[in-house]
């Protein structure tokens, strides 16, 4: 089964929206776990306008199954992820007024400074995966990194699929998994996957160990309740 890690993210910006602590991130993290999620994600980032590096550190000690910390390895986040020790990192390289992340890592530009950053974080012993497109070349460029896994940045397929264009969307992905399968290397996914489009997309992706799903996740509970979501979300990965 593929593991679903739940993005907390908007619980943040929700709490952060009105001050206070309402809704309680910890408890939440702790109550999503108990519906049956297999991990939980945070993204901080600079401006800290939804989790705040102090979350980080408190989650670590709520968290039971795995933690997932994402963000650009600049030098503040190195700093909280070697700090906090979580079972994974997963380097993005977005911009700091980025609203998400929009684009995966060019494995080859960049590849000596994912090195650097990635043995660090590996003589810790922290998890690894870096953020890229469904690329034969960003595939390949990845497990030069010394990395242990990739996540597909999966905004494109969720497009396509959204506009019927199913084959056509999912094809890149498919043969990317493919490559990273042949060269040793984890796959997880995510961006934009929702409660439509999970099926196919694990349906169709050889070897998928996990997703991260969070702004549809919330956004859906809403409508259904959150323990009821991750129960729909659990089941589609089966």
């Amino acid at each position: 089964m593929t593991k679903l890690s739940v993005n907390i993210n908007k619980l943040a910006t929700l709490r952060n929206s009105r001050g206070g602590n309402m809704p309680n991130l910890l408890k939440s993290a702790a109550d999503i776990e108990s519906f049956g999620a297999q991990g939980i994600t945070v993204h901080p980032r600079p401006d800290e306008r939804h989790i705040r590096y102090k979350d980080a550190r408190e989650l670590k000690e709520v968290v039971t199954t795995e933690y997932n910390i994402e963000g650009n390895p600049i030098p503040n986040f190195v700093d909280l992820v070697l700090a906090v020790k979580p079972t994974q990192v997963t380097l993005v390289p977005d911009a700091e007024d980025a609203i998400t992340s929009n684009a995966g890592w060019d494995t080859i530009k960049h590849k000596d400074f994912l090195i650097d950053v990635i043995q660090t974080f590996k003589e810790n012993g922290i998890r690894t995966s870096i953020f890229v497109d469904p690329s034969f070349k960003m595939v390949e460029g990845a497990a030069e990194t010394g990395t242990d896994r990739i996540e597909l940045y999966t905004e494109s397929f969720a497009h396509d699929f959204a506009q019927g264009m199913k084959s056509e969307g999912i094809k890149p992905f498919v043969e990317a998994a493919k490559r990273a399968n042949e060269i040793g290397l984890g796959i997880n996914a995510g961006h934009d996957l929702n409660l439509q489009n999970i099926r196919f997309f694990k349906e169709n992706i050889p070897g998928l160990l996990e997703v991260s799903i969070g702004h549809a996740l919330i956004c859906e509970s809403i409508y259904l309740g959150l323990e009821n979501v991750v129960n729909m979300y659990l089941h589609r990965l089966k």
